[in-house]
């Protein structure tokens, strides 16, 4: 990967700030030609991307890539496509009767140029993600990928070169010190995804251009089991939610809170989940390496404090009889693909239950009543996501009343995220804002009030030197109100 000069950061965001300033709108066919280019972009070079996210990971099947990247974004760009011109259309409003006959309407007018500031772990969907809601909305887009994806990030800025002008979309490349310096540029709004620590340092670099900020963070998103729920259903799939990606997906289940006494029968239920989804774990393409040997450190000691402090860690291992996998299927990442772990009797003081954990991990935690459950979720700060299993309707709508979260998934986990019509985002620690759908699309448009006065205006009437006519013609409004 060359990293960009900080000189070649500059001029291109210069660029695209003075063509964003000379076409302060960007036509309707112009918005579609360009999201058309970026779906034809993954249509042709979607196995060029997988494999480079494979070369990233070294152990991350192209077929996971295909689900969870570049479906994701397949899926985005028809929808967007689809509805843009409803979208983008000048939207009248009523005017008050006391302004008539006044016309007024909301123009759906591009920010401007729009920063994008991604991270590894579903390196192509989160990159490309919210380009498309601001490409749609008419927007230039300078996008940072992360460095700890260096193929992805290279193979994105050569792809992105090939089909868009610099003025339109480009990717640059570089360490932390690059993310520093894009974030402290003056955008006309800037994204980010990745940790609630970095959130922090780039709301406060964004904060000096007054420049508005969508922030996708993460968190301890909880799955609640409720006691009537069907437990082997729910154990399959809070597995799927936790294992894919190896559990390093901002909206896994971070944690599971159950009835007290059914323990065990989760224990049973989710060995046997994880031996349906994946039989074996080192070598098998499916379950993705740790992205890194200091991540999978620092996994392991979270686990060893843990079992320091009187926790019990449950190590999941393979099916018996399972088959090696042939030699050149291995990538080097074969040596971080950390088997599934379940660990009971964790407490606060644990860092398995303070951190966000991005791994195959899952703390069980018990309660007796869901009240007691429902406090725990909100004495911590608010997750980017929430998972309820249940029959009741009256126990998930006091549930859903009571906590607050990015999103809520009932009965299943991480579908949320990929429903075209519902806003993607988080609140608190866990991010602000949201994309995805209209809810994306309106994020990066600026929606300019437009009124119009009429020549039989009577709005002079108002007008000082203030008098008795002035008193009538308020009292009248007030009437009218």
């Amino acid at each position: 990967m060359r990293a960009t000069l900080p000189d070649e950061i500059r001029h291109v965001f210069e660029l695209q700030r003075q063509a964003s300033r000379a076409q302060p709108d960007a036509p309707l066919t112009l918005r579609r030609e360009r999201l058309l280019r970026l779906s034809k972009l993954l249509d042709e070079h979607g196995p060029a991307l997988a494999a480079a996210v494979q070369a990233d990971f070294g152990m991350r099947s192209p077929r996971l890539t295909e689900v969870a990247d570049l479906f994701v974004l397949r899926a985005q760009l028809a929808h967007t496509l689809r509805h843009l011109a409803r979208w983008s259309r000048r939207k009248r409003v009523r005017t008050p009767l006391f302004l008539q006959p006044a016309g007024a309407w909301i123009e759906r007018q591009p920010l401007g140029v729009v920063g994008v500031i991604s991270p590894w772990n579903y390196p192509v969907q989160l990159a490309l993600g919210p380009v498309i809601g601001a490409l749609a909305a008419g927007n230039r887009v300078l996008l940072k990928p992360s460095e700890l994806t260096p193929h992805t990030a290279a193979q994105l800025a050569t792809l992105v070169a090939q089909f868009f002008a610099p003025d339109e979309f480009c990717v640059v490349q570089g360490d932390a010190a690059t993310a520093a310096l894009v974030a402290s540029l003056p955008f006309d709004h800037l994204v980010f995804t990745g940790s609630t620590a970095v959130g922090r340092k780039v709301a406060q670099a964004a904060a000096a251009n007054l420049t508005p900020t969508t922030l996708e963070l993460g968190g301890k998103s909880p799955a609640i089991i409720d006691a009537d729920c069907d437990l082997a259903d729910a154990a399959l799939k809070i597995a799927h939610g936790k294992l894919l990606n190896a559990g390093q997906t901002c909206i896994a289940p971070d944690y599971v809170l159950l009835p007290r006494g059914s323990e065990a029968a989760f224990a049973d239920a989710y060995r046997a989940a994880v031996a349906r989804l994946f039989p074996y774990f080192e070598g098998n393409p499916d379950y993705a390496a740790i992205i890194s040997g200091r991540h999978l450190a620092r996994l392991r000691t979270m686990l060893q404090q843990a079992q320091t402090l009187g926790a019990q860690v449950q190590v999941l291992q393979p099916q018996p009889g399972t088959p090696a996998p042939p030699p050149q299927s291995l990538g080097d990442g074969v040596g971080r693909q950390m088997a599934p772990v379940l660990v009971f009797g964790a407490t606060q003081g644990m860092q398995l239950l303070q951190e966000e954990i991005f791994g195959p991990v899952l703390p069980v935690l018990s309660y007796e009543r869901l009240d007691e459950a429902i406090a725990h979720v909100n004495a911590g700060p608010r997750p980017l996501a929430l998972y309820w299993f249940g029959r009741s309707e009256a126990l998930r709508d006091d549930l859903l009343r009571r906590t607050c979260s990015g999103g809520v998934a009932v009965n299943d986990t991480l579908l949320h995220i990929v429903h075209d019509n519902l806003p993607f985002g988080g609140i608190g620690d866990s991010g602000w804002g949201a994309y995805h759908g209209e809810a994306g699309f309106l994020r990066f448009c600026h929606q300019k009030a437009v009124l119009v006065q009429s020549r039989w205006a009577l709005g002079g009437l108002l007008y000082p030197p203030y008098g008795a006519r002035f008193d009538r013609v308020m009292a009248l409004l007030r009437r009218i109100l």
